[in-house]
């Protein structure tokens, strides 16, 4: 069995009294004590997330953005401002989502990704393989999920003289979200008000030694900063002076929820068409660019959307893989919880394409079909619950 992995904050969360959980190989906290009083300190105040499983990739070199054309479903091209991010998925040449990442635009020969923990090794294998692909190399290795590693179809490749891919495992990355978030940053971490204070929400910055991106996975406001390892406890710390509550990965799952955002590895995975799975906005068919999956998405118009389900019956709650009955065929829960904010039970569900929106359609919760409606996400953004509840 390989080793737990931990981030630089592991003993920080241990000695707050944590309860710590196996994420994905990473030893992560659960929650400090009350998942349900983290939730609601994030909609209403400010939390902050040790996210630093996740890994930073640095794209640089001459044919940096050539090859991220070809890389990612979504167009690189729209960068053009530096500190600009841009939502994208990384496709298999069957158009599966092999992860969903944030690309951010530091300069014509420096593009940083963000990438999830649980993908992480096999992207960075997987952009290897497509450098190698680019300059004319064999390739030492199919890529992730078997799929074949020679691409069969016709399209321009970026012939590019020279791209480093470089994963930063010097860094940490942190999420502070909020309505006073970024206040509580700006107080907790000197300098930082200075070059952030006029982003604009997916741009980032550049203060002293720290990266500041206002993104975020909660549908509220806030930062995600990427700080040097050996700073992070000292953010960390500096950030809890100012108010800033800890919050564990279970108020991070429904937060997430709430704001009808997708979880990788749940709502899409390698064998899901972004088409499918409600990702058809980060992905661009229109230019005449080649992109790893392309030709399979164009070949395969999407049969499933993904949609909100809100629980209308009591007796039970949303939750993966229940079945979801409906008049123009099945479909399935993805992800279900209970929405603190909402006070009812919510869900992402993949559904056939006809239904629609405000249609009732019947979950099967163990032995018993509940009625849910389906609504259009997010349920909850800026703290505002964003569906009808009557």
């Amino acid at each position: 069995m390989p080793a737990t992995k931990t981030t630089p904050l592991n003993a920080t969360h241990r000695a707050a009294g944590a309860r710590m959980v196996d994420f994905g190989g990473w030893d992560m906290p659960l929650h400090y004590g009350s998942q349900l009083d983290e939730h609601h300190a994030v909609r209403r105040d400010a939390g902050m997330f040790d996210v630093s499983h996740m890994r930073v990739v640095d794209i640089g070199g001459a044919g940096a953005r050539a090859f991220l054309r070809y890389a990612l479903a979504n167009n690189v091209d729209k960068l053009t401002v530096p500190g600009k991010a841009l939502y994208t998925c990384m496709l298999g040449e069957r158009g599966g989502v092999l992860d969903d990442l944030i690309v951010y635009f530091q300069g014509e020969e420096a593009f940083r990704l963000v990438v999830n923990a649980a993908t992480a090794d096999a992207d960075i294998a997987w952009l290897e393989k497509l450098r190698e692909r680019a300059m004319g190399r064999p390739e030492r290795a199919p890529p992730p999920g078997g799929e074949s590693a020679q691409r069969t179809s016709g399209g321009s490749h970026p012939h590019d003289p020279g791209v480093s891919i470089r994963p930063r495992t010097d860094l940490a990355i942190l999420a502070v979200q909020g309505p006073n978030a970024r206040a509580k940053v700006w107080q907790a971490l000197p300098g930082t008000e200075g070059p952030t204070a006029a982003l604009k929400p997916f741009s980032a910055a550049s203060a002293g030694d720290l990266f500041v991106a206002r993104t975020g996975y909660t549908g509220e406001d806030g930062f995600e900063i990427v700080v040097p390892a050996a700073r992070v406890v000292e953010a960390w710390n500096a950030l809890a002076a100012a108010g800033v509550r800890p919050i564990g990965l279970g108020a991070r799952d429904t937060l997430r929820l709430e704001a009808g955002m997708n979880l990788y590895g749940q709502d899409m995975d390698a064998d899901v068409s972004p088409l499918d799975a409600g990702l058809a906005w980060t992905v661009d068919l229109a230019s005449p660019r080649d992109f790893v999956g392309k030709d399979a998405l164009v070949a395969q118009p999407p049969t499933r959307q993904l949609a909100g389900l809100l629980l209308l019956d009591g007796g039970g709650v949303l939750r993966a893989h229940q079945k979801v009955r409906t008049p123009h065929g099945d479909g399935e829960i993805t992800s279900g919880t209970f929405g603190p904010t909402i006070a009812r039970s919510i869900a992402l569900a993949r559904l056939p394409k006809a239904v629609a929106y405000e249609d009732v359609v019947d979950v099967e919760v163990r032995d018993k079909k509940l009625r849910a409606r389906v609504v259009k996400p997010p349920f909850v953004r800026n703290g505002q619950v964003k569906v009808d509840v009557a």
